[in-house]
């Protein structure tokens, strides 16, 4: 497995509850194009629409050598993601249940036997408040362990 795009804000903005694989649908050049790592996934986020999920606002860039045949191509389209049918239906409840506030947040992209898959979690927004103390909690533990290895 060959991590390809990571999505670094996410664990930082969100509080991820839950996590779930799924594959990506994208056209010959966007593969060629995400293998070389031209994937950028800040903003990004799934949607679900009817019985889909889509990743919306991920950037792929253009396959560099596909010529002039990519004449009206869209870097921030829409991708459909394909996840299991009991998995959506699991997805689903968790988004329209009473856990409002809840969003599916694009963690990273990568390749697994030859496939491209994302990771997915359900994210739970953090106010500023949490996010200082994250930050806070980070630096006292990196403190302790500088001072661990310096004794």
């Amino acid at each position: 497995m060959k991590i390809i795009a990571k999505n670094k804000k996410a664990a930082f903005n969100y509080q991820i509850l839950e996590k779930w694989e799924a594959g990506l649908v994208l056209t010959g050049a966007e593969v060629k194009s995400a293998k070389l790592g031209q994937v950028n996934l800040k903003g990004s986020y799934i949607t679900l629409q009817g019985n889909s999920l889509f990743l919306v606002n991920a950037h792929i860039s253009p396959y560099q050598k596909s010529g002039a045949n990519q004449k009206g191509y869209d870097p921030k389209r829409r991708r459909k993601l394909l996840v299991n049918v009991f998995e959506l239906k699991k997805i689903t409840g968790k988004l329209s249940g009473a856990n409002s506030g809840l969003t599916l947040v694009p963690l990273s992209v990568y390749n697994k036997k030859g496939f491209l898959k994302i990771e997915f979690g359900l994210g739970k927004g953090r106010k500023k408040y949490d996010k200082r103390q994250l930050i806070k909690k980070r630096e006292v533990d990196h403190k302790i362990r500088r001072a661990i290895k310096g004794s």
